[in-house]
């Protein structure tokens, strides 16, 4: 809002500049206009071919404007005062054309030089004019006098509206180069964010999912026996039941690789209330489910972190832990949501943040409950398990 606010008064100001110069511009036509008319009319034909010349002069100089090199419309301003004196010292009509010649100078002059140069133009005003009517009276003093404070002040007025109004610009243009900078940096900071949250999807579901085929894989071959003519009835079950498991978590890995990249809700969620999700996973890791406290209904967002902790910590368990128990709890507190997940594996030492992998599994839990304004807590110590309770605040729900 700030820059469109610094906008219009900028434009604002561009209009009130070019109304004056055209204005000037305008008043030195109608001036110039109805002296040529009193000349022609009063039949005295030399100040006519001057007085055509200072127009066109004049015209070609208002035409090109904003084109002319300083230099240049100094040149032009000479030219006009040139001819204007001798229109003026062959006709006291063209007097009046002073008044827009003062705006001039004060335009495209230094003040001081413009000051000294209007003071002379009055002078040679008054003096035309005293020799034209044989004599010198106060009005005739006054009133080119007048006239040139009034130009001066105007034009020093003028000037000072142009000076803002570069001023504005030039902070316009600052505030637009800023607020490119910021635009730039905040995509940038977007597609770090964007990476960190793909990065932690990629880990909790395809990764997570195809590190539990693999592990159940290999405990459906080591269940069966290394002879096939010794195999059992109960012991092809296990190993078609291990299998099932295998195929079912091979298909909601892909499940979940295609879900979370139109960025909607997990498959495990869909549907499907976070309690029954979560003991669908304990089932699937061999892990015990308890729920505590009456469920409440969650944002979706607060659903899937965490269903990710919960995948993320028992897939850590499954890998590292070498647990014989395994045990997930979901409690419904007055005022927060917790999820503790516990085994009573090898434990490890939390300071050292990578116990036998990348530790980005820990990382990864962290940032997702920290985003809700959350906290996770790791508490392992080495052969005594590992305990990790995500609590998520319901004021933020």
């Amino acid at each position: 809002m700030a820059v469109t606010s610094e906008n219009g008064d900028a434009e604002e100001d561009g209009r009130v500049l070019r109304l004056m110069r055209t204005a000037v511009h305008g008043v030195f036509a109608v001036l110039l206009a109805v002296a040529l008319t009193r000349t022609l009319l009063s039949g005295y034909w030399p100040p006519l071919v001057p007085a055509v010349l200072l127009g066109a002069v004049y015209g070609a100089g208002a035409a090109l404007d904003h084109r002319m090199t300083a230099a240049g419309a100094r040149l032009w301003l000479a030219g006009v005062i040139g001819l204007w004196a001798v229109t003026l010292a062959l006709s006291v009509d063209y007097s009046w054309l002073a008044f827009p010649i003062f705006f001039l100078c004060m335009h495209l002059l230094p003040v001081r030089a413009a000051v000294a140069l209007i003071i002379g133009l009055t002078a040679a005003v008054i003096a035309a004019v005293a020799v034209h009517q044989g004599g010198l009276g106060t009005g005739l003093v006054l009133g080119p006098s007048i006239g040139a404070i009034v130009a001066v002040l105007l034009a020093l007025v003028y000037a000072g509206l142009y000076r803002e109004a570069r001023r504005r610009q030039a902070l316009i243009e600052d505030l637009v180069r800023t607020r490119a900078d910021l635009s730039s940096s905040q995509h940038r900071a977007g597609v770090l964010a964007e990476r960190e949250r793909l990065a932690r999807e990629i880990h909790d579901t395809v990764a997570q999912g195809l590190s539990s085929v693999l592990l159940l894989l290999r405990a459906a071959d080591a269940a069966l026996p290394g002879q096939a003519e010794r195999i059992g009835r109960a012991q092809v079950d296990a190993a078609r039941g291990k299998l099932r498991l295998a195929q079912a978590a091979a298909a909601d890995s892909l499940a979940e690789a295609r879900r979370f990249v139109l960025d909607l809700a997990p498959p495990a969620l869909q549907d499907t209330p976070l309690a029954d999700a979560l003991r669908r996973v304990c089932d699937g890791h061999g892990a015990l489910f308890h729920l505590e406290g009456e469920p409440v209904e969650l944002p979706t967002g607060h659903e899937v972190a965490l269903l990710r902790v919960a995948q993320s910590a028992l897939a850590n368990t499954g890998a590292h832990a070498g647990a014989t128990r395994v045990g997930v709890t979901l409690s419904y507190l007055s005022g927060s949501v917790v999820l503790d997940v516990f085994d009573d594996g090898r434990g490890f030492d939390p300071a050292r943040v990578r116990p036998s992998g990348t530790g980005y599994g820990l990382r990864a839990m962290r940032d997702r409950v920290t985003e809700l304004g959350g906290t996770l807590v790791v508490e392992s110590t080495p052969g005594e398990g590992t305990a990790v309770a995500a609590t998520i605040p319901l004021e933020r729900a």
